[in-house]
């Protein structure tokens, strides 16, 4: 189907996306919070956890195929997944699946977060999707994903990073993409002294 024709554009792209949320990290700098769980698994807010925000990002984008790539500590996380996120309608093909760091296609742990994406090639294959959409699952923010993967069809983008503008000033704490009149990324550099502006 050409989603230029269809009527509900957004949903039909996001029914063909598979979310794959990154939520082995320990978050070394959240010190004594971190010890005993993953940083995506730290309680936000009373009830809610750090992974919260983006699964509810997926489920309000009308994103229902999701998977968690788990690693550092996470019985805690799997526990919550387990009992706050079961809601998901498996004969509509919905789903919230845990996927616990297992060396499919090496035989050490991830070393970073495209090898997780990687050693977990085989479960993407295994769905079909027409669109990959990978997430940090240690990251406050709400934001609709059908906005942004209806922007990367339109441009037809091999890849599309979603970011943030921040003042130059506060530039220096990130990684920083230097883009160009047509947003695409020419470099990118992680937490640099001199920062450079967008154009």
């Amino acid at each position: 189907m050409d989603y230029n024709e269809s009527g509900r554009y957004v949903s039909r792209i996001t029914k063909d996306t598979l979310a794959l949320i990154l939520a082995g990290g320990r978050g070394s700098r959240l010190k004594n919070l971190t010890d005993w769980r993953a940083k995506p698994a730290v309680p936000f807010g009373g009830k809610f956890r750090i992974i919260d925000f983006p699964l509810s990002n997926c489920v309000n984008s009308g994103i229902r195929r999701v998977g968690i790539l788990t690693q550092y500590k996470s019985h805690s996380l799997i526990r919550h997944i387990q009992r706050g996120w079961g809601f998901m309608r498996g004969e509509l093909g919905e789903f919230v699946e845990l996927l616990p760091a297992q060396q499919r296609v090496e035989t050490s742990w991830y070393s970073g977060t495209a090898d997780a994406i990687y050693q977990n090639i085989d479960i993407i294959r295994d769905h079909s999707p027409r669109f990959v959409l990978i997430l940090a699952g240690d990251h406050v923010y709400k934001m609709d994903y059908g906005t942004m993967l209806r922007s990367h069809v339109e441009t037809g983008a091999a890849v599309t990073v979603g970011c943030l503008e921040v003042p130059v000033e506060e530039a220096r704490a990130f990684g920083v993409m230097t883009v160009d009149e047509q947003n695409r990324v020419r470099a990118f550099d992680e937490k640099p002294a001199n920062p450079t502006s967008i154009p």
